[in-house]
């Protein structure tokens, strides 16, 4: 059976599992959904009860009924590429593509409904506060009083996009930045704004979630580093990851989150503060880790391929398909 990885052409991460699943003999299917129509084909027929649906690309066919996993790694938009691009196109490739996907039984590292819930971070603060996860108090908001009065509260804040997301195409990543004392709310206004207290941390923790599997690293804040610097994707410090041990009891609100998000892969980010508690700050449900492994050793490529391989997909890990037990739908829906 068949490892499908959907992602855009370039993607180290996604070669990092290719090559260990190659080294296994695991055949795998690379292909980008922006590239549907036009180097992408497919095709699906309903006949008398039964489905054959088939994917082609990079002159290789496989059937859609033959796949054991589906890695939604860093996929672009259906039919993004296609000659005469188009809204419409877009969204009618997208239907036809995870519609099909959807009806196998292959599992998912995400499945796309739970990776589409799992981006918005206001789910994500609740969520790990439900399973356990220490996280900073936290304001989204467009009221301008409402941010002046939580400065009030916290005098120190830091300030992130709600989603992400940058408008530019390719979008950028944008830094978390600290809020200066003497700032002018007025601007929240004219759109949502999240405001977060800041941790006074000693170290920035990735914690990278393959199934049960926990790969922590850390990465030590310099003694003489600026309180500004709060983005560790922009820091200065050349410091490199290092692994370490997760607290059992971090551990057990990590996977109680997977669990509850439904989600089959997670790379948590997390600020430790000088008692040694690791704060909450989000998790991406694909985020990279070729930069952690390349510091740590850590076998994180390894160990999603090894996720992808593993035979025979089972109920319990296709949290999304619809059974039922004795004539009543499952209490998992």
């Amino acid at each position: 059976m068949t490892v499908l990885i959907l992602t855009r052409e370039e993607d180290v991460t996604a070669d990092m599992v290719v090559v260990h699943l190659n080294a296994t003999g695991v055949p795998v299917v690379r292909l980008d959904p922006a590239d549907l129509t036009d180097g992408v084909s497919l095709s699906g027929e309903f006949v008398h009860g039964t489905f054959r649906g088939h994917l082609s690309a990079g002159g290789r066919l496989v059937s859609i009924g033959g796949l054991r996993s589906v890695w939604v790694r860093r996929p672009g938009v259906p039919a993004a590429r296609a000659a005469t691009p188009s809204a419409w196109l877009t969204e009618e490739a997208s239907q036809a593509l995870y519609g099909m996907l959807r009806g196998c039984d292959a599992r998912w590292m995400n499945h796309p409904d739970a990776a589409r819930r799992a981006r918005h971070k206001p789910w994500q603060l609740r969520l790990a506060q439900r399973c356990g996860l220490p996280v900073p108090a936290t304001l989204i908001t467009t009221f301008p009083q409402a941010a002046r009065e939580f400065a009030e509260r916290y005098p120190d804040l830091v300030v992130k996009p709600v989603s992400g997301a940058h408008p530019q195409d390719p979008p950028r990543a944008v830094p978390t930045s600290r809020v200066a004392p003497d700032t002018d709310f007025s601007a929240v206004a004219f759109g949502p704004t999240l405001l977060q207290r800041r941790v006074a941390k000693k170290a920035d923790i990735r914690l990278t979630a393959v199934g049960e599997r926990l790969l922590a690293a850390r990465k030590a804040v310099a003694e003489d580093a600026h309180p500004d610097e709060v983005d560790v994707r922009f820091a200065r410090d050349d410091a490199p990851w290092r692994p370490v041990e997760v607290p059992p009891r971090l551990a057990s609100a990590v996977r109680a989150y997977l669990r509850d998000a439904e989600l089959a892969y997670g790379a948590f980010d997390f600020a430790e503060d000088g008692d040694g508690m690791w704060w909450f700050l989000e998790c991406n449900q694909s985020g990279q880790f070729g930069f952690v492994e390349v510091d740590t050793g850590q076998p994180i490529a390894h160990s999603v391929a090894g996720w992808l391989a593993r035979p025979g997909p089972s109920a319990a890990a296709v949290p999304h398909q619809r059974r039922r037990r004795g004539g009543a739908l499952s209490a998992d829906q």
